[in-house]
């Protein structure tokens, strides 16, 4: 079981960074809700590995079988190795590859809300942001929130894949 999750676990490791890195350099001149797409597609891309390397455990290293919460335990943790690397990744990327990335995102958030609010709920909607703007340029913040939103998508992958792939003697 072991081996079947760091397997696993590193070919999703491994696909969600590669995705990743391509996204960034194919896409440098997408818009940040295009790039938001792609970067969930890549999630749940890399996320199938859960599935792959359930079915691997229930059919070559245990004959066959496997109960759902045996299918869970190893679907999470193949998510959770990938959530990993993925907020490291997400802090590389933010603290070296482009250290700029917040401040334009925030900006790009500004003017898209600046356009579709009324004035007085823009105004509101802009205080809100200022005061979470420090938080959320804090690297270890992010970190935790990218590594959260692929571990979340990747414990409802690991869920619909343990349902499917459940099988007792």
């Amino acid at each position: 079981m072991n081996t079947t999750i760091r397997t696993y676990g590193l070919y999703s490791s491994i696909t969600i960074c590669v995705l990743f890195l391509l996204s960034w350099f194919l896409g440098k001149d997408l818009d940040f809700s295009t790039q938001e797409v792609l970067g969930y597609a890549s999630m749940i891309v890399s996320l199938s590995f859960v599935y792959f390397g359930i079915k691997h455990f229930r059919d070559h290293e245990n004959n066959g079988t496997v109960t759902f919460g045996k299918a869970l335990f190893i679907g999470t943790l193949i998510s959770l190795l990938a959530a990993l690397a993925f907020g490291i990744l997400d802090m590389l990327y933010i603290k070296y590859i482009n250290p700029d990335f917040l401040t334009e995102y925030y900006e790009v958030a500004v003017a898209e809300m600046k356009e579709s609010l009324a004035s007085d709920e823009f105004e509101e909607r802009l205080a809100e942001m200022e005061s979470e703007k420090e938080l959320f340029s804090n690297i270890w913040f992010n970190f935790l929130v990218m590594s959260l939103t692929v571990f979340i998508i990747g414990f409802i992958i690991s869920l619909i894949s343990s349902l499917m792939l459940q099988r007792k003697d």
